[in-house]
């Protein structure tokens, strides 16, 4: 697989809960039984933004760049129903084990294909939200880490629409600092959401970022207190506060592709 060696372990807690591993590594977690189930913290928080999208169960237009075991479209799905999605994932043996063992809703439209391709090929105003979680091993790809991918991104989302993106990162969280400035270059508002272990400096982890055309989109309040009430709480760091974060860090620009 182009992802690595990818597994799918049965949950002994949950009877038709899986978890897929990618190099012995928990990529994606699902509950057959109950796709509103997210075992992972970042799932919830890139959850969390979607839920705040839209009032509840109004459909929405979402993309999903990369799939793993489409957890995010199987909750869009159980969630507003009716809602038109399309997933991106590169890697077509990893979505043809998922498939067998978990399919997905017929309504999920997949397509086996590259992230940036598709992003700079697609319709302006297309969706609602486009949710970026795209890896390489442990690494976001440099081809949708960039000002460019940003800007494309920005293009396809309504007035109105969130852009949700999934990172990871490890003290002192220098690379958060970088995507955040590079969504600010596209977006008029962002948001950066993160474990406080994390924004101390003291733990790796997961960083979840949220943008917008501007402000107002985004419900920072109602984001802060949903953040706060997980079982694993995070902050919302936002505005003035998020300008301090960055700490004068710099837009990624794109290399060479």
């Amino acid at each position: 697989m182009a992802s690595g060696t990818a597994s799918l372990e049965p949950d002994r807690h949950r009877q038709r809960g899986w978890t897929l591993l990618v190099e012995g590594v928990p990529q994606s977690y699902v509950d057959l039984a109950d796709p509103t189930y997210l075992a992972f913290s970042y799932v919830r928080r890139l959850a969390t933004v979607l839920r705040l999208a839209a009032p509840a169960a109004v459909p929405l237009t979402v993309l999903h760049l990369g799939g793993g075991a489409l957890t995010l479209p199987r909750w869009v799905a159980a969630t507003r129903p009716g809602s038109a999605q399309t997933v991106v994932e590169r890697d077509g043996l990893l979505l043809a084990l998922v498939s067998r063992s978990l399919p997905w809703p017929s309504a999920v439209g997949v397509v086996v294909g590259d992230a940036r391709e598709f992003v700079d090929a697609g319709p302006a105003r297309g969706y609602d939200v486009v949710v970026a979680d795209v890896f390489e091993g442990a690494a976001m790809p440099a081809s949708v880490a960039g000002v460019g991918f940003a800007t494309a991104a920005a293009r396809l989302l309504r007035p109105g629409g969130v852009l949700a993106m999934n990172l990871t990162d490890v003290p002192p969280l220098s690379y958060s600092r970088i995507q955040a400035a590079t969504l600010r270059a596209a977006f008029g508002d962002v948001a950066l959401i993160a474990p406080p272990g994390m924004l101390r400096g003291r733990r790796a982890g997961n960083v979840v970022l949220a943008a917008s055309h501007g402000p107002g989109v985004i419900d920072i309040e109602r984001l802060t207190r949903s953040v706060a009430r997980d079982p694993e709480p995070a902050r919302v760091w936002h505005g003035a506060e998020l300008t301090a974060f960055l700490a004068g860090a710099m837009a990624r620009l794109d290399g060479p592709r």
